[in-house]
């Protein structure tokens, strides 16, 4: 821990890129080879932070920041390469061109039977000390998991007794679905295997994982079904409130997300313990991780649940300064980014300082004419991330040509009028921050325009999958990358 917070002391660029967005033969991108021919494009473009999303298991619509575990992998990022190296899983559907995710599925179901006729002894010991290790949250998400496969629906509409979990009821449902779950714990395995040597491989070339933490979990979730007491929920397992942002300039209802809200002081009461456990998990995915919405940790915006939007919610004080003193006291220095942007309080601000968290800063947000704008490279601070833009935000060429004129002109003038075309100009002015690290989209890397944005916020349609394909990468991207990467001080040699 201590020598990697060391290394993030200095200055650096990365990449924002989620898994799902690599290239591959599947629906989705992977573990595979795919995402390490991205890191050897990293390394050879001097680039040494690789920011993902979230990577649990996603819902039905397939955002990562709506996720059914806190703790547990994402299966549809589970490469099928190396189980066919394994000899548990004929090579059959690789030749193909293309093959989607129930041909995915099927073939992790394949792979297990492989396992179980042909794994060897190092193998087998080694799912038996994943189950060992992580046994804290992996019952009870394989559990969850199954029976959710089983009824297909939010677990408050189960069966009362499985609703409540009761004890007699959830042993016979366990003992009734043990093949189920043998399978969803092998998937498991394989998920945090893959990552860990993708890590690895990751580390040894120099580049860190970066990672994204939502501060709120989802209703049908296996922490929210498993720790329903941390939670406000009514007698049937619903929210009685729900958490949002209140309205703003940029939406007269402000956003209703309807995720759960925490009780914290049952929380703070054990320890944290529920905080304590995921971090842990974090910590060992990642070297950097970002907390979502961290002003909520000072105080969260409180939506009865029966309310449609979020008018009518109330402030309500959370104690942050207490939970991030005992994390402290467990995980000593913490690599956290803390994800500030929106209407930020000077109460947040000091919790932010505090504990010396860096803040996130975006290009995109800067050119509103004021010199005071926080967002202007000239008034980033060290301890800070700089973005051209996230994944929340249209393509940095997709921005700049939606702007009207005035304002494009403005830009272009900040800018000095470059010979570069779009994105360039943003790119070398992130670079150029005095922010520690600069995170550059794939997308600005490949002047993409916003047809190629990830993520509309308030829309559930045609978001989260978007990919690129190395036909776009030009072949000098990474020399280019690493000469401007050298220029502003970030190459880490």
């Amino acid at each position: 821990m201590h020598s990697v917070v060391s290394h993030l002391d200095q200055r650096r660029a990365g990449v924002l890129l989620h898994i799902t967005s690599l290239p591959g033969q599947g629906v989705t991108g992977d573990l595979g080879s795919s995402a390490r021919h991205f890191i050897d494009f990293l390394q050879d473009s001097g680039l040494t932070l690789w920011q993902t999303l979230p990577i649990g298991p996603t819902q039905s619509d397939g955002s990562p920041y709506q996720s059914t575990s806190v703790h547990a992998g994402n299966p549809h990022l589970i490469s099928l390469e190396p189980l066919v190296a394994k000899g548990w899983l004929s090579g059959h559907l690789l030749e193909q061109e293309s093959f989607s995710e129930d041909d995915r599925r099927s073939a992790l179901v394949a792979a297990w039977h492989g396992f179980n006729q042909h794994a060897n002894p190092s193998d087998r010991s080694a799912l038996t000390l994943f189950k060992e290790e992580r046994q804290t949250w992996l019952d009870d998400y394989l559990l969850f998991q199954a029976l959710h496969d089983e009824f297909q629906c939010g677990w408050w509409a189960w069966p009362l007794e499985l609703r409540h979990r009761e004890p007699d009821a959830v042993a016979k449902a366990s003992a009734r679905l043990a093949k189920r779950i043998d399978f969803l714990c092998f998937e498991q395995f394989l998920f945090f295997r893959q990552w860990m040597e993708l890590k690895q491989y990751a580390n040894e070339r120099g580049v860190l994982l970066f990672g994204d933490m939502p501060i709120f979990v989802a209703h049908d979730s296996a922490e929210v079904w498993s720790h329903q007491a941390m939670f406000f929920l009514d007698d049937e397992g619903h929210p009685t409130v729900v958490a949002g942002v209140p309205p703003d300039c940029f939406s007269e209802l402000g956003q209703r997300w309807g995720n759960p809200l925490y009780r914290w002081d049952l929380m703070q009461q054990n320890g944290f313990a529920f905080w304590v456990a995921r971090m842990k998990t974090q910590l060992q995915l990642f070297d950097l991780i970002r907390i979502d919405h961290f002003s909520g940790f000072e105080a969260f915006w409180e939506i009865p649940a029966e309310e449609e939007n979020a008018v009518k919610g109330r402030w309500v004080k959370a104690p942050g300064d207490a939970l991030f003193e005992r994390l402290h006291e467990v995980y000593d220095p913490l690599p956290l980014v803390a994800e500030d942007l929106g209407i930020i309080t000077p109460e947040v601000t000091a919790l932010r300082k505090k504990y010396q968290l860096p803040g996130m800063k975006i290009l995109q947000f800067a050119f509103s004419g004021e010199p005071d704008n926080p967002y202007l490279p000239f008034n980033h601070s060290k301890n800070s991330v700089v973005y051209t833009g996230t994944h929340d935000n249209d393509t940095s060429l997709g921005w700049y040509l939606s702007l009207d004129s005035d304002t494009r002109q403005y830009v272009d003038e900040y800018l000095g009028r470059s010979l570069e075309i779009m994105p360039w100009p943003l790119i070398r002015s992130a670079l150029a921050s005095s922010a520690r690290f600069a995170i550059l989209p794939m997308q600005d890397l490949l002047a993409l325009d916003g047809a190629h944005r990830m993520n509309l916020p308030g829309t559930v349609e045609g978001n989260w999958g978007w990919r690129f394909n190395w036909d776009q990468v030009e072949p000098d991207l990474a020399a280019r990358l690493r000469r401007r990467v050298k220029m502003y001080g970030r190459l880490v040699e």
